[in-house]
């Protein structure tokens, strides 16, 4: 049995939210949506804390989250950069955010030396979908040539907001609860007692809201970056210097398997997401937060 490691995607920069909302205190003694998310995973067993962040918010970051984890796991930090390209390709003109959630994580791989878990660092996931995911990956095993990853499902209801819309990975499951499709959804919302999604801003398409979707909660063995990194050159060819252009980890995820090179174990959890993509996020989580210490699942200071 091994110890898994916690990859932390803290790069993106929150342009709806109005700031870094990473760093936005929503706890009673001033902690971060992401303290609870490292504290949750700390006690599920996770060994390791590997945050990938921007170079611009090294010393704020360090300040409100590291320096906390530290005193209590092995910590590392890596800069996901928009220059860091395979050979050949330049930053296009105008481009300004990061390349993506696959980038994020391929920027980790030098730290990651074992099975590891990924995830946002704005979102709240609940305990217990990190303790199904650390079980998961205590285990994994490539085998055959096949990858043995894993993803925590959330329900779609659980995870929208009434203040504007998410991006989800709307997900089927075949045979033995593994991942059958993943197909990323940007622009998916709220309308009355219906969820629907648009392409274009235009048509609309409805959800169901029993949905499985993908919160950017992975569990991956370590053969997850030489693939990213294969795959990113081609990502960079095929969108020939769009400046908005993303390699988002559902995509990477959904091509291979289809291609048969990864089996995906989906990890049921009725946690529900709690998130700051909205200023208007906060107070909800906020409440959330101080009922969950009142009733005594966390401490009043969560570091003390």
């Amino acid at each position: 049995m091994q110890s898994p490691t916690l990859v932390v995607m803290a790069a993106g920069i929150g342009s709806r939210y109005g700031g870094l909302k990473q760093v936005d205190p929503v706890g009673p003694s001033g902690e971060i949506v992401l303290d609870y998310a490292v504290y949750d995973a700390l006690a599920a067993g996770f060994a390791k804390v590997v945050f990938v962040i921007r170079r611009d918010i090294e010393e704020l970051f360090r300040e409100k989250v590291g320096r906390n984890v530290e005193r209590r796991a092995e910590t590392a930090y890596v800069f996901q950069q928009l220059d860091a390209l395979p050979p050949g390709y330049a930053v296009p003109a105008g481009r300004t955010k990061p390349w993506g959630t696959a980038h994020a994580t391929l920027t980790a791989a030098p730290e990651v030396h074992e099975p590891c878990a990924v995830i946002n660092a704005d979102d709240y996931y609940g305990p217990g979908s990190f303790r199904v995911l650390a079980d998961h990956l205590r285990a994994a095993r490539d085998s055959g040539g096949v990858y043995d990853w894993s993803m925590v499902g959330f329900r779609l209801r659980n995870t929208v907001t009434e203040h504007g819309h998410v991006a989800r990975g709307v997900c089927t499951t075949g045979g033995g609860g593994h991942l059958a499709t993943i197909v990323e959804r940007t622009h998916i919302e709220t309308a009355g007692d219906r969820i629907r999604y648009t392409e274009d801003g235009e048509h609309w398409t409805d959800i169901d809201s029993e949905s499985v979707v993908s919160m950017n909660m992975w569990g991956f063995t370590p053969s997850v970056f030489a693939e990213l990194e294969a795959r990113f050159a081609a990502f960079l060819a095929a969108g020939a210097g769009d400046p908005k252009a993303e390699y988002f980890l559902p995509t990477v995820v959904n091509q291979l398997i289809q291609e048969g090179k990864a089996r995906v174990k989906v990890l049921p959890t009725d946690e529900k997401w709690y998130g700051v993509t909205y200023q208007e996020d906060r107070p909800a989580l906020k409440a959330f937060l101080a009922s969950q210490v009142a009733a005594g699942r966390y401490p009043q200071k969560l570091w003390a």
